[in-house]
C-alpha cells in the first residue's frame, strides 16, 4: 500500500464514522473536545480531505518545501490551549462546513474523495500548503500522513463523543501514525520518558502526549 492508497482507506473509514446514525442523532451536543460541537468536529474530521483537489489543482509556488517535521515546528500550534486564535479558528472552521447539515457533510465528503481516487495515484510528490500556514510548503506525501494522523486521532474522539467503538485502521495506518505521534513527542519531552512510557510501566511518566 503506498501513502496515498493509505489516505483514501483511512478517509473512508471516517467517512463511515460520519455517516452513523448515532453521529446525526448527536449532531447539536457537545463532543468530547471541550468547546467543540458533534457537528463542528465532523466537519473538522472531513476538512481533512475536503480541501485536497483545490491544493493539489492548482500549481505548486515559490514557497520553500520543508518537512513535515519541520512544518510542525514552526507552526506551534501544539503549544497553544483551547481558546487560542488558531483553535478558535478551527472549531469555527469545522461548524461552517457542518452548518448545511449531517446529510449533506457527509455527501459532499464522500464526493470529494471519489474525485481524489482519480486525481491523487498519479499526482508528484510536489509542494503542497494549507491557505493558513506560514510561508512554506511540504511534499504531498508528508501532508498525506500528517492527514492520516488528523483522521485516527478525531475518529477517536467522534466515536467517543456519541457513543460508539472507535472503528479499527489498518495495521499499516496505525503503525504510520504511531510513530509520527512518537517524533512529535520526543519534540515535547525527554527521549527516556518517552522510552519508558512504552516499556516499563513501574517508571513510565504521566505525560507523553505530542499536543
Amino acid at each position: 500500500m503506498t501513502i496515498r492508497e493509505d489516505f483514501l482507506t483511512t478517509a473512508r473509514v471516517a467517512l463511515d464514522l460520519l455517516r452513523h446514525q448515532q453521529v446525526a442523532a448527536n449532531w447539536d451536543r457537545p463532543s468530547a473536545l471541550p468547546e467543540f460541537g458533534v457537528s463542528g468536529l465532523a466537519g473538522h474530521v472531513a476538512y481533512q480531505a475536503l480541501p485536497l483537489p483545490g491544493m493539489i489543482g492548482t500549481p505548486a509556488g515559490d514557497e520553500p518545501v520543508v518537512s513535515l517535521m519541520e512544518h510542525y515546528e514552526r507552526a506551534k500550534w501544539t503549544d497553544l490551549d483551547v481558546d487560542s486564535e488558531f483553535h478558535t479558528r478551527i472549531r469555527a472552521g469545522g461548524e461552517k462546513l457542518a452548518a448545511e447539515g449531517h446529510a449533506a457533510l457527509c455527501d459532499r465528503f464522500e464526493q470529494t474523495l471519489d474525485e481524489l481516487a482519480k486525481t491523487l495515484p498519479g499526482m508528484e510528490n510536489r509542494g503542497v500548503r494549507m491557505p493558513h500556514w506560514g510561508p512554506w510548503a511540504v511534499p504531498l506525501d508528508e501532508y498525506l500522513l500528517s492527514r492520516l494522523m488528523e483522521f485516527v486521532v478525531h475518529s477517536d474522539d467522534l466515536a467517543v463523543s456519541v457513543g460508539l467503538e472507535t472503528p479499527e485502521f489498518p495495521r499499516p495506518v496505525n503503525e504510520a501514525v504511531i510513530d509520527l505521534l512518537t517524533r512529535m513527542a520526543l519534540n515535547k519531552h525527554r527521549a527516556i520518558d518517552v522510552v519508558r512510557a512504552l516499556s516499563r510501566k513501574e517508571r513510565a511518566p504521566q505525560d507523553i502526549t505530542a499536543f
